[in-house]
C-alpha cells in the first residue's frame, strides 16, 4: 500500500469494499469509493503487484459443506527443523492455517474435517511427519466467531 496518506486512505476504502464483495466491477468499486474507474483499477493492480491483494475468494460456510469438526493442534518439533516441518504440514489437505507461536509448543495448526475418522487419520499423518516430536489436539465444541478477514477492514457493527 502507498506511503502517501491520501493514496493509503483510498487503498483502505478499496480493500474494505473488496472484503465485503470481491466480485465488484471496477465501475461499481469506483462508485462506492468515489473515485475514477481508471484510478481504482490502477490502485487494485498496484496492490496485487505488491502482494497486498493476494487473491480473491468466497466466504464459505464450511459446516454446510460437511466440515463439522474443527481441530486446533499444538505441535512440538525437533530443534532446527520448524520451518521444514511447517512447510510439510501446510501442504496437508485438511489444514487451514499453520502458525509459528511462542510458549511450550512450536506451532499451532488449524484444520477441518468431515468425520472423526478423518481427524484420526490426520493426527496419525501429522505424527508421521519427520521431526514432529509430539502433538496435542483440541477439538472445537462450538464456534463463537470465525472470520479471518482483516479486522480493520471488516464491516463494523454499530455499538
Amino acid at each position: 500500500m502507498s506511503a502517501h496518506p491520501k493514496a493509503r486512505q483510498l487503498d483502505e476504502k478499496i480493500l474494505k469494499e473488496l472484503l465485503r464483495d470481491a466480485r465488484l466491477s471496477y465501475r461499481e468499486l469506483s462508485r462506492r469509493v468515489k473515485c475514477s474507474v481508471v484510478t481504482v483499477a490502477q490502485r487494485v493492480r498496484r496492490m496485487e503487484e505488491e502482494g497486498t491483494l493476494k487473491g480473491y475468494s468466497a466466504l464459505v460456510d464450511q459446516e454446510k459443506l460437511g466440515y463439522v469438526i474443527t481441530a486446533i493442534t499444538e505441535v512440538t518439533v525437533s530443534k532446527g527443523r520448524l520451518l521444514e516441518v511447517q512447510d510439510q504440514i501446510a501442504k496437508l489437505d485438511s489444514v487451514c492455517a499453520v502458525y509459528d507461536v511462542t510458549g511450550a509448543v512450536d506451532s499451532v495448526v488449524i484444520s477441518k474435517f468431515r468425520t472423526r475418522d478423518e481427524l484420526s487419520s490426520f493426527t496419525k499423518e501429522l505424527l508421521a511427519v519427520p521431526h514432529v516430536e509430539r502433538t496435542n489436539t483440541h477439538v472445537v465444541l462450538n464456534t463463537c466467531k470465525e472470520d479471518f478477514r482483516c479486522p480493520a477492514y471488516r464491516e463494523q457493527k454499530p455499538r
